[in-house]
């Protein structure tokens, strides 16, 4: 049975590889920032690259692991100064131009379950591609920044730059060839979850999202999650905080997605309280498939965690017409219960 910690909430303090250091500390003004040049300006007010200007380096291979059912790479790729991101990208044997999926686990979560060959074994196992990576000031990404900088004291960069993040390894999938970009999903979890909203929100690559335990509605998770200190919440509880974040609450993207959609709450109130949990579900779209908890972990026992991403590989595999309200994906649409 795979451990439920290692689906949902990886290790924290294994790096990867080949880790650089190299490391430029980016200043942001009015929400655009300038990496080192012009030629890497960033505007952290949209979603969307369009405004923007990344410009990638050359992909560097790291080591290649040939296994039993799959091959593993490890690629770092970059378009920001001292900001190298690693891919883990899992292809399955002998398997021409697959689908494939993108996984986001939440703050602080490290990239490092990708290591782990029986995880691997499973997310290729139908003959889909998985690539795996760690969002914006988290893990690798987090250094030469004053300790009372992170994740979510930075919310709209962290989740702004990694929704950027996430179309720009797009489009290094697409130069690869050996990725069929036309059958692409992602699965986020907490804060990925997050992120995969705004994504799929700008980027018609990406054709279905699974969502476990997602942030959001910004006023009331500032408010009351665990995951803020007590002596910092009054920070991000001020009306000019919320400002700043109120345009990318997944609560205003999440009804935009026309996509099929799968989402869950499995640990309750871990990171996301349950008044931000109620707005969430309320704000998910009519062809939406919400799982209750007890449904959720039931089917993970019963299962061994091996059904786990089932769904979403089905997704991709044979991408389904998005239902009608009243339709489902697949089974009985569900309401999650508190």
């Amino acid at each position: 049975m795979l451990n439920r910690r290692l689906l949902l909430h990886p290790l924290m303090n294994l790096m990867p590889a080949l880790v650089l250091a190299t490391c430029l500390v980016a200043k942001a003004q009015n929400g655009v920032t300038s990496h080192g040049s012009a030629h890497h300006a960033e505007d952290w007010n949209s979603v969307s690259l369009t405004s923007s200007h990344l410009v990638p380096h050359a992909p560097f291979a790291g080591e290649t692991d040939k296994l039993p059912g799959f091959t593993r790479e490890l690629i770092r790729v970059q378009w920001r100064d001292g900001d190298p991101i690693y891919l883990y990208v899992i292809l399955p044997r002998n398997a021409k131009k697959p689908p494939a999926i993108l996984y986001l686990y939440s703050y602080p979560s490290e990239s490092d379950q990708f290591l782990n060959n029986e995880f691997c074994k499973l997310l290729s196992k139908d003959g889909v591609a998985a690539v795996g990576f760690v969002s914006a000031l988290t893990g690798q990404r987090y250094h030469d920044r004053p300790m009372r900088q992170w994740f979510v004291s930075e919310l709209q960069e962290s989740l702004v730059s990694s929704a950027h993040d996430v179309q720009m390894i797009l489009n290094y999938l697409a130069t690869r060839g050996d990725i069929d970009m036309n059958h692409i999903g992602m699965f986020g979890a907490g804060s990925g979850a997050a992120i995969a909203v705004l994504a799929a929100g700008v980027d018609k690559r990406i054709k279905a999202v699974e969502l476990v335990d997602p942030w959001g509605d910004w006023p009331h998770w500032v408010a009351k999650s665990p995951v803020i200190p007590e002596n910092e919440r009054a920070n991000y509880v001020r009306p000019e905080f919320l400002k700043k974040v109120a345009p990318f609450d997944p609560v205003q993207w999440l009804p935009r997605l026309k996509i099929p959609v799968r989402l869950q709450y499995l640990i309750p109130e871990a990171s996301t309280p349950i008044e931000a949990q109620k707005s969430i579900l309320a704000a998910v779209p009519p062809q939406a498939q919400v799982i209750t908890q007890k449904e959720g972990l039931a089917e993970y026992r019963a299962t061994l965690g091996q059904r786990f991403f089932d769904w979403l590989i089905d997704q991709v595999r044979t991408p389904s017409k998005v239902q009608a309200p009243g339709e489902s994906l697949g089974g009985k649409e569900k309401s999650a219960q508190f």
